[in-house]
């Protein structure tokens, strides 16, 4: 069995930018220019979402019938790998490393666009097939694109799909299934997702404010990251995770957090670490009433109110699959000495917080990583259904 596995790199493409370094300056500056408005989302009203903006790149013609906006999006993070996930293949050979990654829209966008020309003309667009829209696609196509044959599918447990792909990965491997894997995950706008959220009355009317008293909703973002994770020692450690399942609701969280308390308290053990040993939280952080509302009093049972904590939705917006991986990202960026500016990601937002949530030390700009090489940090990922996951990575540890 590995007992300890490492994040040896990571890709990354979100409203922030593009690229590890981009990424990287904008998060410690607490950017938020990536959330515009746009007015071809939702039938009735404009609604501000988190963009990635600009061309992606097309995929090779050996992958046209995948190509989507989700699958170029994934393409840009596994660009930026590459190499790294090459020499692991030669290494360990292209059948011992998995391909597991997360998504809850997969290229549902290229199957809006296809049922809009169908009802207008009649007839299918040339370039459209129903597997760009599988959400088992996303996995296909990372596999193809990087030449590899190990075991490959894609994780769909709504907002935490791209958190769950690490344990799924690091089963494969303890299990002996696989020596590596690429793990991550991709979500994307689309109008069937802003739609839903509009319908569930869970959408800010402007930009998304969390843990304020003034909050109205969430900002639907898109990204994509991906990672190589093997027992090769790396930039980053993965320390341990937590899986729990409140089935309290379809799309409301238990109130009172019992299940993302469990999936914190379980992912400490995992690491065998302390709460006090927890140098920063990465929040869930949606902006909804109840989500910030469960989150804190879940936070409130394990850590020391002085815990320095922010929700980087405020400039991303929530990714949905996606966002899991991306803020594993951001952890990872944070703790990369070869990337980190020495900076937390910033809690950006209206600075009024709700006096009926339990007290939480959300951090300004400016916030800086302790001075010493061993840390440890926490990211929180929650979905529809109540599927929880809370993750560590470090770094100096044993």
């Amino acid at each position: 069995m590995t007992n300890r596995l490492f994040l040896n790199d990571c890709g990354i493409v979100s409203p922030l930018g593009r690229g590890k370094q981009a990424t990287a300056q904008a998060l410690a500056a607490g950017r938020r220019d990536g959330l515009i408005p746009r007015d071809d989302l939702l039938a009735d009203r404009p609604v501000h979402v988190g963009a990635v903006t600009g061309v992606l790149p097309a995929p090779p013609r050996a992958l046209a019938d995948l190509d989507c906006r989700n699958n170029r999006l994934m393409l840009v993070a596994l660009t930026e790998i590459a190499g790294s996930v090459e020499v692991a293949a030669e290494r360990y050979g292209r059948h011992r490393v998995a391909v597991v990654l997360g998504t809850s829209t997969s290229g549902i966008a290229e199957g809006e666009a296809a049922l809009r020309q169908i009802r207008a003309t009649g007839a299918w667009p040339d370039e459209y097939h129903y597997r760009q829209q599988e959400t088992g696609s996303l996995a296909e196509f990372a596999a193809r694109a990087l030449g590899l044959t190990g075991p490959a599918y894609t994780v769909a447990t709504a907002c935490s799909s791209s958190a769950k792909v690490f344990a799924s990965a690091r089963r494969l491997i303890r299990a002996g299934f696989a020596d590596a894997a690429v793990v991550g995950g991709a979500d994307t706008l689309c109008r069937m997702t802003l739609n839903g959220f509009g319908a569930l009355q869970a959408l800010s009317r402007s930009l998304c404010n969390p843990f304020s008293v003034n909050r109205d909703g969430i900002t639907i973002g898109e990204g994509a990251a991906a990672f190589l994770l093997s027992a090769q020692a790396g930039p980053v450690q993965f320390l341990g995770i937590g899986e729990t399942s409140d089935a309290h609701h379809p799309t409301a969280p238990d109130p009172e957090g019992g299940g993302a308390l469990l999936a914190m308290r379980q992912a400490l053990g995992d690491a065998g670490l302390a709460a006090a040993d927890i140098d920063y939280i990465n929040l869930h952080g949606t902006a909804t009433p109840l989500n910030d509302a469960m989150e804190s009093k879940a936070i409130a049972g394990i850590f020391d109110p002085g815990t320095p904590c922010s929700s980087t939705k405020g400039m991303t917006g929530h990714m949905l699959g996606g966002t899991g991986g991306c803020e594993a990202a951001f952890l990872w960026l944070t703790l990369n000495q070869a990337t980190t500016s020495g900076l937390l990601p910033p809690h950006i937002w209206d600075g009024q917080p709700d006096p009926a949530l339990p007290p939480l030390n959300l951090i300004g700009p400016g916030t800086r990583l302790p001075d010493r090489e061993r840390l440890a940090m926490l990211s929180n990922s929650f979905g529809f259904g109540g599927s929880n996951v809370a993750m560590i990575l470090g770094r100096g540890w044993a």
